[in-house]
């Protein structure tokens, strides 16, 4: 792989010459003469620097985003030539937005861990939209999202369907027998996810179709903050059968009969790389086979 990049993106991503030279390394006035180098190659200037900063360029900005999608082929192609000759071994990227990140994917890597120990997998959590921008840009090996991707670029593969719920505090709603229309729920507040979540893009489709506006909403970027406020009683949320077993195991979470429940989704794995790894595909069978 060419040296001149991965120097490149150091630097763009930290932000900084001698914290890059530090991870990679070398000295500061070699990272300063690859990014000279590189620049002159590119007939452009690459960083705006002063002594309180260190910027990309609108040129810098293209070649990172290039330079990302060739560093993550280079790796990908070395993977899959290794797999001629080798067991799968190696680290594997992962991307998981939140519900199945925090509640379906430890039991997969437990797995994963027990059958192919030789496999490191790496995991970044986030929204379905943080995770989809990651393998746009070539940064995962491989994505598990809920709900619709719209990147053409991205190949999109469904393999489980995933049910939501209305869930309240068992001293609240549930005492009543039968079902609730939706209507009846608008005037509660309801808790929700933020912006670019698959889950809160399913409550909006949920308020959408039921022909229902609710008059309060909370917002929160974690589903377990959403338990802890619903536990509370400061509200319902439409969530995930994944996310809230435990809880009305326990009696701290209760389900809401309402009518047109559950909601259903998919989970799909996502890709940009037309091939994957021997350690890719184990991973990717074993989330197909839900860790079992």
């Amino acid at each position: 792989m060419d040296s001149q990049l991965e120097v490149f993106v150091t630097v763009a991503e930290l932000e900084n010459f001698s914290r890059a030279a530090e991870r990679l390394h070398m000295t500061q006035p070699a990272v300063s003469q690859y990014i000279k180098v590189l620049e002159k190659s590119m007939d452009a200037r690459l960083f705006d620097r002063s002594n309180k900063y260190v910027r990309l360029t609108q040129a810098g900005e293209i070649v990172y985003h290039h330079a990302k999608e060739i560093i993550g082929l280079y790796t990908s192609m070395h993977a899959l030539i290794d797999d001629l000759t080798n067991k799968a071994s190696g680290t594997i990227s992962i991307g998981a937005s939140y519900t199945y990140g925090e509640y379906v994917l430890p039991e997969v890597l437990k797995r994963l861990k027990e059958e192919a120990p030789e496999i490191t997998p790496s995991v970044t959590i986030g929204n379905t939209k943080e995770i989809c921008k990651l393998i746009s840009d070539y940064r995962l090996d491989i994505g598990i999202v809920e709900g619709e991707v719209k990147d053409e670029n991205i190949t999109v593969e469904p393999f489980e369907t995933d049910e939501l719920y209305v869930v309240s505090s068992p001293d609240s709603l549930t005492s009543r027998e039968g079902n609730f229309s939706p209507e009846e729920l608008e005037e509660e507040t309801w808790i929700v996810r933020e912006e670019g979540s698959g889950t809160r893009r399913i409550s909006e489709k949920f308020f959408s179709s039921a022909g229902i506006l609710p008059v309060s909403r909370l917002e929160f970027g974690s589903t377990q903050l959403i338990k802890e406020a619903v536990e509370a009683g400061l509200g319902i949320a439409l969530l995930s059968r994944w996310t809230f077993k435990k809880e009305v195991i326990a009696g701290d979470l209760a389900i809401v009969n309402v009518e047109g429940l559950p909601v259903q989704r998919e989970f799909s794995l996502i890709s940009r790389s037309l091939f994957r790894s021997k350690a890719l595909e184990i991973f990717v069978e074993k989330v197909k086979r839900g860790g079992k």
